[in-house]
């Protein structure tokens, strides 16, 4: 193998690593209640968060599911690779035991973000159940808020 790989391969190797988990129902983003979310697509929001990890030096992996066990595996898996977390739980905020166990296992910067605020909303929306475990929470500045996340993982890893 030539010097030029090799180098190259031992910086992705160091490069710092950040998952995002997008949870249910956040795949119809620009469909669903685009009066609350905006018309902004997921793939666009990923692809914005792609394009800021790299001018901050961060490679980005996006992750959504609508399965909260599929969210649980993904955070466990994480524990090796990741250097920080960006996660929406979207429904799951209020109702996922499960997932608040996953990340009181890891020993990275979370941070927990909401595209409205939660604490406007519904009453049921009004208590997180990962907000004591997570490093911070955005909430209710809209899509924004996920750069904001990806600015302050950068400062903090």
């Amino acid at each position: 193998m030539n010097q030029g790989v090799s180098n190259q391969m031992n910086q992705e190797k160091n490069k710092m690593k950040v998952l995002v988990i997008h949870g249910p129902n956040l795949n119809m983003l620009g469909k669903r209640e685009p009066e609350i979310y905006g018309k902004i697509t997921l793939d666009e929001i990923n692809s914005d968060l792609k394009n800021l990890g790299k001018k901050l030096g961060i490679s980005v992996e996006a992750f959504q599911s609508n399965h909260e066990g599929a969210i649980v595996e993904k955070i466990q898996e994480a524990a090796a690779t990741q250097k920080g977390i960006i996660i929406n739980p979207a429904a799951y905020t209020h109702t996922s035991i499960a997932i608040r166990d996953a990340l009181l296992a890891l020993d990275i910067p979370i941070i927990e973000i909401h595209i409205s605020n939660i604490y406007k909303r519904e009453p049921f929306r009004h208590k997180s159940l990962i907000s004591d475990v997570v490093t911070a929470q955005i909430t209710g500045l809209g899509i924004k808020g996920y750069s904001m996340a990806l600015n302050a993982l950068a400062e903090m890893i």
